[in-house]
């Protein structure tokens, strides 16, 4: 059953009390006076849909309280001691000065309610709603989108380690599994969450125990019962018969029938790093800077600083990449935009897509590399792309192959250019995208002064927001997707409430409005 707020102060409402102490543009004086307005109970009347029990923490106190949450960036336990303690939390829930907090374990049960429905981000789209109705965005025609990795909030575990978990989650998933462990698994005892005692500075015997544990995750996915799983116990075998395969490969000679197994050379770009958070992911924001966690994508409006739209995907995967993400993160504009965004949006699918839209990419080229240093780039041969031909610096012609490819193999064996041009025995070979036309005029166009001038002006405000977006916050509280991109969008909106109110957001009785 849903609560509903109390209209009549009691003797030691805190509002009452210190609420002339708030300064008048702090998010907790905002709430105190228009939390009502901001997030309505029949906004969330659809997670209480029965009329029956003990009622719930009224919604704009909850909705106020997650908030809060997100803009200060506190656990669960922290926010309620909050709540109980301190005068500021209080005013802003409207709850008198003795009031007890609720417990923790609610924050959790709104998050779950919020999370089954069919609107999980309605406090971020409520959010929208103010902006929308302040006309802030109106007539702002640039777009600035970018990405950041957040840390997991679990430990990255080696292969050794992911086996033995992966192989006891079975076994507490699924009843049966303990009698298959028992009888066809030797290689460790599964009682023991800790690793086998090996000398793993030996690479010899560091690998023994890998291909033991393979062997003993394979006996058990293949002894198991074939029966229909409950949904825990059919993803704990799924993540078994996942780790059993990402990190290892047959040994040199076996096919791997025979059962012998080594650490695979060659590591799987979308590698589970953890079974408490299968979800999290290497990532590479820089070529020497990695990180295990989440990638955090935005746009935002850059004379404001407004987080438009926002998601949190996996930190790898091509359908993850910043160039995908994205074209989705502009798919709610309206109208066309100028997008402004760093070279890893640069790519002539993104363009094009872009272009498609009606947008204007004020995107940043791919960089363009040299086989030799200081040599000749792709963008010093001339390509006609009508004759589908390419002439290189030393003038000499081929024909562009329908696969893209141009190569300059018998004219390079005597070219004077040639060692500036390639290394390659056979010559220098080009690839050529199908997006080719549209790359060349953006690098062209991105030595203008004007271009450079409006990504100088406009670009910086994303990366700020990114600045207030991790403050205190790299580090995720959640385990997985879903859970980390509600706190996103969670503090997302409060950041962008934070906007507004510095620039005197108000309610004028009937809508929302800047003085």
């Amino acid at each position: 059953m849903q609560g509903r707020a109390d209209d009549q102060r009691e003797l030691l409402d805190a509002e009452s009390v210190a609420g002339h102490l708030l300064k008048s543009d702090s998010m907790f004086a905002f709430l105190a006076g228009h939390r009502g307005e901001l997030f309505p109970e029949e906004m969330f009347a659809d997670l209480f849909p029965s009329r029956r029990g003990r009622p719930s923490v009224p919604a704009e106190v909850m909705a106020s309280v997650i908030t809060l949450q997100a803009l200060h960036g506190l656990s669960d336990n922290e926010t309620v001691d909050a709540v109980t303690f301190d005068l500021r939390w209080k005013a802003a829930c409207g709850l008198p000065i003795t009031a007890a907090a609720f417990h923790s374990t609610t924050l959790t049960y709104w998050r779950r309610r919020l999370a089954a429905s069919d609107r999980p981000d309605r406090i971020f789209e409520a959010v929208k709603t103010v902006v929308a109705q302040t006309g802030v965005l109106a007539g702002k025609t640039r777009r600035a989108v970018d990405s950041t990795v957040l840390d997991d909030a679990v430990a990255t575990q080696d292969t050794v380690t992911q086996l033995i978990a992966a192989i006891r989650r079975v076994r507490r998933e699924i009843p049966a599994a303990a009698e298959v462990i028992a009888e066809h698994c030797t290689a460790h005892d599964y009682d023991d969450p800790g690793k086998p005692t090996v000398a793993w500075n030996d690479r010899a015997a560091r690998a023994q125990p890998v291909d033991a544990l393979v062997g003993d995750a394979h006996r058990l996915l293949g002894h198991l019962p074939e029966e229909q799983l409950a949904p825990r116990a059919a993803e704990a075998v799924a993540l078994l018969a996942l780790i059993a395969g990402q990190d290892v490969e047959p040994v040199e000679g076996s096919d791997g029938t025979d059962g012998r197994w080594r650490i695979a050379q060659n590591v799987t770009g979308d590698r589970v790093i953890s079974t408490v958070d299968p979800e999290a992911r290497h990532a590479h924001k820089t070529v020497h800077r990695r990180q295990d966690g989440f990638k955090a994508h935005i746009a935002i409006e850059p004379d404001t600083g407004i987080i438009t739209d926002c998601v949190l995907t996996k930190a790898s995967g091509s359908e993850n990449h910043e160039a995908v993400v994205g074209l989705k993160l502009l798919e709610n504009e309206d109208t066309p935009v100028r997008v402004l965004g760093d070279s890893a949006y640069g790519t002539g699918t993104a363009r094009a897509a872009l272009a498609e839209a009606g947008h204007v990419a004020v995107i940043k080229p791919l960089p363009l590399r040299t086989p030799v240093p200081g040599g000749f780039t792709s963008d010093d041969f001339t390509i006609d792309f009508q004759a589908r031909t390419v002439t290189c610096p030393a003038h000499h012609t081929v024909v562009i192959r329908p696969s893209g490819g141009a190569t300059f193999e018998k004219y390079c064996r005597s070219c004077p250019l040639a060692s500036q041009c390639t290394t390659a025995v056979r010559g220098r070979k080009l690839t050529l995208s199908i997006h080719e036309q549209s790359l060349r005029a953006a690098r062209v166009l991105a030595r203008h002064p004007d271009w450079q001038a409006e990504y100088r002006q406009h670009r910086p405000m994303v990366e700020r927001s990114i600045a207030w977006l991790t403050r205190g916050n790299r580090k995720v509280r959640y385990r997985g997707i879903a859970k980390n991109d509600r706190w996103l969008h969670h503090r997302a909106a409060a950041l962008n409430l934070r906007r507004l109110l510095a620039m005197g957001l108000t309610h004028s009785g009937s809508t929302w409005v800047l003085a």
